[in-house]
């Protein structure tokens, strides 16, 4: 009892510190605002404040557009101060406003403006708005969208089928699976609705017309719908079908797995086989039937969305030049071409081999035969073994040859129970003679054998090349019968509905914000107002310490409770037996004893209570492997990106002198990489600048013309 309370003790004090650090970095917070000019701001000003635990200045500058929906960044914006070198102001969404951050430090500085004040904004260390939600309406050219927020809408819209597969029993045959439009079980957004699979082990289907159908053109397909497996996913999909137009599709309600499909695209697993489908179904030009066609899997790993139980954004693009996309939450994770990345291929090759070809009896595949002319040697002996007793050896003295090796157990007496008729003759168990314990050996002698200097093996000639060697035999090729040529698989049949046709073992999967558009911008707007909020609340409210160790545990905390319950076993077990030996003395009085007589369980007493403690606080206060590598990954992208002032460092550097003394500077869009980076560059300079850096935070050298390449994080 005394060995766990100390455990549970120590487990506190690390909650404690590492919630207290957390908590620290949180109250870092020093709000000042500088004349940005962007369109929209409000005029204001930015001021440098102390912040004593790093030692030096802290600024921040903030712009708000009220009413933003999408994350724009400040490109041409960058923070100056005497002595500070400049940073990247970038626009952040935050609630229903959208907000720009710019750091500087400067070291032993107390309090210095930035540029003359203009106009205060509000005070911003008050608790930030919680996250909002409004159903999104899209704009653009768009051939179906649905939020499921509107349940009467969806009542009109969707259809629930009614069908039955076939070739199965009538017991399971049925489409009985449940449906229910609610909100998300984790953090949910007020008035956000999803479409929930409730039920598990049942076939389940539903479907939706589109506005209007779509037609493969001259634009480009885009579909994208979010999923949310909310108990993760044992074995299953999550996939939606784009159906075809035609008669078979025009009452929904018999909607089934064999009901003609256009494209079938979302992920699916079972057991430890995790894909993310994009099958489309291939019309033969020349009879008229359907293949389906499955792209090559993904390289990047997809294991993620089965288990984390968060809300994932699933993209395809599929393109009029036969090229298509796949993106997992805006980050591309498959791509190519429709022609060349798909089994089997769309275009049958031109010539097959002749099935009525047949390869002649006299031909000869083999490359080696045996030399017709060699002779065995009249030496050789194939009869001699291959070893022989040495005759050099001599039998060592002492050998006692008359003692046998094994000899009856004298000791021995026959059991009182043997019975003769049933059990047969009784003998005593042979024991090793004592007599032979002293001597070389015992028994009779024989020589040790050796290698046969004489012996050879069996004979066989050798192999010399083939002369009538005809290589190996393949059937001639003839042309295809089947040969087609179509260069442009893009041009598939027309889309009239989309529908959702599943059997899952996990239940309460979610579905949400479906969209078809010809459009990438239209839906990445509708991303935009659904998704992105969707994760910034997850992001605001899930970095808890809870949250954390399942994800250090690889969402697999029951595995880890039978480790841990492993652990205390012993130790449990180990204080019951010293509770039981207590007598005049204390517990603990008698345990230090004890272990004082026994020194090694000293060494056990540290693996059964420090292993558990190391564990937990690796997964408390450390990082994992993925959030080091995604972090690596933003400073790459932070890097790199195209769009990037630092590719063209003298132009942009005059550029964002006079953006940021203009009023009227132009706000630049923004990449996927660098929003990513926002949070990486609030840190510390002492962690975030290299070494050429701080000595311009200091005063001295010039400043640094590359502030984005300049901001590379570390990652211990």
């Amino acid at each position: 009892m005394a060995v766990g309370q100390v455990v549970l003790t120590l487990v506190c004090v690390c909650a404690l510190l590492w919630t207290g650090s957390v908590a620290q970095d949180d109250e870092d917070v020093v709000v000042t605002t500088e004349e940005l000019g962007a369109p929209g701001c409000p005029r204001s000003v930015c001021m440098l404040a102390p912040r004593e635990r790093l030692g030096g200045a802290h600024a921040q500058c903030v712009c708000s557009l009220p009413g933003s929906a999408w994350v724009v960044p400040m490109l041409s914006v960058y923070a100056r101060s005497q002595g500070a070198p400049r940073r990247l102001c970038s626009l952040q969404r935050s609630g229903s406003s959208a907000h720009t951050q710019c750091v500087c430090s400067l070291p032993g500085s107390a309090q210095a403006p930035m540029l003359a004040p203009t106009e205060q904004l509000p005070n911003l260390e008050e608790p930030v708005e919680d996250v909002t939600y409004t159903s999104p309406t899209p704009s653009g050219n768009v051939y179906f969208a649905e939020h499921f927020d509107d349940l009467s809408n969806f009542k009109k819209k969707w259809i629930f089928s009614e069908a039955k597969k076939e070739g199965i029993d009538d017991d399971i045959a049925k489409y009985d699976g449940k449906w229910e439009v609610e909100s998300p079980q984790k953090n949910p957004l007020k008035g956000d609705l999803g479409l929930v699979l409730k039920s598990k082990a049942k076939h389940a289907a539903i479907s939706s017309r589109l506005d209007r159908p779509f037609s493969f053109a001259t634009k480009p397909l885009v579909v994208q719908y979010e999923v949310t497996l909310q108990e993760g996913q044992e074995c299953g999909g999550a996939y939606i079908k784009l159906l075809s137009l035609g008669k078979q599709t025009a009452d929904l309600r018999q909607f089934h797995d064999k009901t003609p499909y256009t494209i079938m695209f979302g992920p699916d697993k079972c057991g430890n086989d995790h894909k993310l489908h994009f099958i489309f179904r291939h019309k033969n030009p020349l009879n008229g039937t359907f293949t389906e066609k499955h792209c090559k899997k993904p390289k990047e790993r997809i294991e993620e969305p089965f288990k984390d139980k968060l809300p994932h954004l699933y993209t395809l693009i599929v393109r009029p030049d036969n090229t298509f996309t796949i993106q997992l939450d805006n980050k591309v994770i498959n791509e190519g071409s429709l022609l060349e990345d798909f089994t089997p291929p769309v275009n049958p090759p031109a010539e097959v081999d002749d099935v009525e070809d047949k390869k002649p009896t006299d031909w000869d595949e083999r490359e080696k035969i045996a030399d017709p002319d060699a002779r065995k040697p009249d030496d050789w002996d194939e009869d001699a073994p291959a070893t022989i007793p040495d005759e050099s050896a001599t039998r060592p003295d002492g050998w006692l040859e008359d003692e046998p090796e094994m000899i009856p157990d004298p000791n021995a007496e026959k059991p009182d129970d043997w019975d003769t008729d049933m059990d047969g003759e009784w003998e005593a168990p042979l024991i090793l003679n004592p007599r032979c314990e002293g001597a070389p050996g015992c028994g009779p002698w024989k020589s040790p054998m050796i290698n046969n200097p004489n012996y050879k093996g069996k004979w066989r000639a050798s192999l010399i090349d083939n002369p009538n060697y005809k290589g190996k035999w393949k059937p001639r090729r003839i042309p295809n019968p089947d040969f087609f040529e179509d260069k442009f698989p893009y041009k598939m049949a027309d889309i009239a509905a989309v529908g959702i046709e599943l059997w899952s073992m996990s239940d309460n999967i979610l579905f949400d914000n479906i969209i078809i558009t010809d459009d990438l911008s239209v839906a990445a707007k509708w991303a935009a107002d659904t998704f992105q909020i969707k994760r910034q609340k997850f992001d605001k409210d899930g970095d808890t310490l809870w949250d954390k160790m399942m994800k250090s545990m690889n969402y697999k905390p029951g595995w880890w409770a039978l480790y841990f319950l492993y652990c205390t076993v012993p130790i449990l077990g180990y204080g019951w037996y010293l509770w039981k030996r207590v007598a005049e003395e204390s517990l603990f009085t008698r345990l230090i004893n004890y272990t004082n007589e026994q020194p090694w369980l000293w060494a056990v007493y540290v693996v059964l209570v420090g292993l558990p403690i190391v564990l937990l606080l690796v997964f408390c206060c450390g990082s994992s492997s993925q959030e080091k590598e995604d972090l690596l990954q933003e400073a790459e992208a932070k890097k790199t990106d195209a769009v990037s002032p630092d590719d063209d460092e003298e132009g942009e550097e005059e550029e964002t002198e006079g953006a940021s003394s203009s009023p009227g500077a132009t706000v630049n869009s923004a990449s996927k990489s660098q929003l990513e980076v926002a949070e990486v560059e609030t840190q510390s300079e002492e962690d975030i600048l290299p070494e050429e850096d701080r000595e311009v935070a200091s005063g001295g050298g010039d400043v640094p013309r590359s502030p984005r390449k300049r901001n590379v994080p570390k990652v211990e």
